[in-house]
């Protein structure tokens, strides 16, 4: 399974979520994205199936080891990019925004160049 840039929405929402709450419903990760509770329904029956998240008896959710890889590489791009343009002067609220275009479409090359160039001018 292609994970769509909405899938990684949805696990990095998870992952953020629960590093925060602890527990972590479909209803908190449709209020945060701003989306209906039904597409992440449906999402999440998806993401199921194909092992990337798992819901317990009370519906919290929960990222399996595949599911935890992909959120934790869309979160560190995420992180970073908006690390580098703050550097640059865009103001937090833009820096975060833009990030999270970017993170989905930059390539593994140019990531790896700007995480280098942020890690040598600490």
């Amino acid at each position: 399974m292609i994970i769509k840039e909405s899938g990684e929405d949805y696990l990095e929402t998870i992952l953020v979520l629960k590093k925060s709450k602890g527990l972590v419903r479909s209803i908190d990760v449709a209020n945060e994205l701003k989306v209906t509770k039904p597409s992440v329904s449906v999402a999440m029956k998806h993401f199921r199936e194909e092992g990337y998240v798992v819901a317990d008896e009370n519906g919290y959710l929960d990222l399996t080891e595949k599911g935890l890889k992909i959120a934790q590489n869309v979160y560190e791009r995420h992180e970073i990019i908006a690390k580098a343009l703050m550097t640059l002067g865009v103001c937090e609220e833009t820096a975060l925004e833009d990030s999270c275009k970017i993170e989905h479409v930059i390539s593994k090359e140019s990531f790896e160049k700007l995480k280098e160039f942020l890690n040598k001018s600490k």
